[in-house]
């Protein structure tokens, strides 16, 4: 029997109709762009060998899988009707490949077989990852003994650390964007870290605009709370001269000179060189270290095209990263350094002007280690 369709229906007559066989129905498809994963599936996680890895990811492909084991429950992701969800290792080998690389979203995805959304979203998703599980672990002080031990043996008795700021270049950010512009001209974002006499990183303070003074940032971090009440380090002070010393860490003369932070002679130099030389010796691992990382993460170096939320947490990301390299020993390849050097040409860390206040005691702590190292 013919049945005729009415010309007009109501809500949900259609599906009255489908239900009754009068008119074919068709299976709703989700479309998504084909991509070929294979150059990772088959050709990275397969047949690349330890120096690929280590010049492409920063690391050997053991270090690699341990951090994904660390990071798997917290990067697990669902299938959807759309696609397959990512897996870890895809997620993870995605975001150091970003941080590494001074390449754009969609490079890194055409590679990867993702699209340039995805890449954005791994590399947020990894960094948060790392920051939340592993930064407490990684980024810690240790055995103080060693390390006072370490800078002892490069000329500086009773040492805890070197601290420093370094600029990391972004994008202007959407909103209060001046804020970020420092007195090189370029939007960035400071990074202040206390690093141990092999120039890892124990203590971090991320997300400062590039406007705000090295000193400023320093006097409000967490660190400077903890040292100025002498809960950081133990209580272990030594003699010099007939003067009681501290655990002491050490900077350049934009910070301010106290009993517990010392930092070089300005202005006349008269017998003031080997305390300088001795202090700018040990002092040199914090700049090293920031060598290392940005050469190590080149998007350190390349304007962080992110959101001014998510950016402190990429770099923080890049220091956890860098402590495992060092601590494991994961070879550091020349051509990086070239390469770093060549990308932070475009942009010229800030001079810091120096702040000559001192605090009591702090002026005769130094004069008695100047007058110890003149007579050793």
């Amino acid at each position: 029997m013919d049945t005729d369709v009415p010309e007009s229906t109501g809500c949900g007559s259609w599906d009255i109709m489908a239900a009754m066989g009068l008119v074919d129905t068709v299976e709703c498809r989700f479309w998504a762009w084909q991509t070929s994963t294979d150059w990772w599936d088959y050709r990275v996680l397969q047949v690349w060998d330890d120096s690929q890895w280590l010049r492409n990811f920063r690391m050997h492909k053991a270090t690699f899988l341990e951090l994904c084991e660390l990071l798997s429950l917290s990067l697990k992701c669902r299938n959807t009707k759309m696609r397959a969800a990512l897996t870890v290792e895809k997620q993870m080998a995605i975001a150091l490949w970003k941080l590494a690389m001074p390449e754009c979203y969609r490079s890194v995805g055409n590679h990867f077989g993702v699209s340039k959304s995805t890449v954005g979203t791994a590399v947020i998703q990894v960094a948060n990852a790392i920051t939340d599980i592993l930064l407490s672990r990684v980024v810690t002080l240790r055995n103080v003994q060693v390390i006072v031990g370490g800078f002892a043996a490069m000329g500086f008795p009773n040492c805890g650390g070197a601290v420093d700021g370094t600029h990391i270049p972004i994008l202007a950010p959407d909103h209060l964007a001046n804020r970020y512009i420092n007195c090189k001209g370029y939007f960035s974002m400071v990074l202040q870290a206390l690093v141990n006499h092999k120039g890892r990183f124990t203590d971090i303070n991320v997300g400062w605009p590039g406007k705000v003074h090295d000193t400023h940032i320093f006097r409000n971090s967490g660190l400077f709370e903890q040292l100025q009440e002498g809960i950081y380090f133990p209580d272990q002070k030594i003699t010099v001269g007939d003067v009681e010393m501290p655990i002491v860490i050490l900077g350049d003369p934009a910070y301010p000179l106290l009993p517990w932070l010392m930092k070089p002679y300005t202005g006349s130099l008269d017998n003031k060189e080997q305390f300088n030389y001795r202090l700018s010796k040990c002092r040199m691992v914090v700049e090293c270290a920031f060598g290392r990382l940005k050469a190590r993460w080149h998007c350190l170096l390349t304007m962080l095209d992110l959101t001014a939320i998510s950016i402190p947490n990429v770099i923080t990301a890049c220091c956890v990263l860098y402590n495992i390299c060092e601590s494991k020993g994961e070879m550091f390849m020349a051509g990086w350094e070239v390469e770093a050097n060549h990308l932070a040409a475009n942009f010229e860390q800030p001079d810091t002007r120096a702040i000559r206040r001192a605090q009591l005691g702090a002026p005769h702590i130094r004069e008695a280690l100047k007058t110890s190292f003149m007579s050793s």
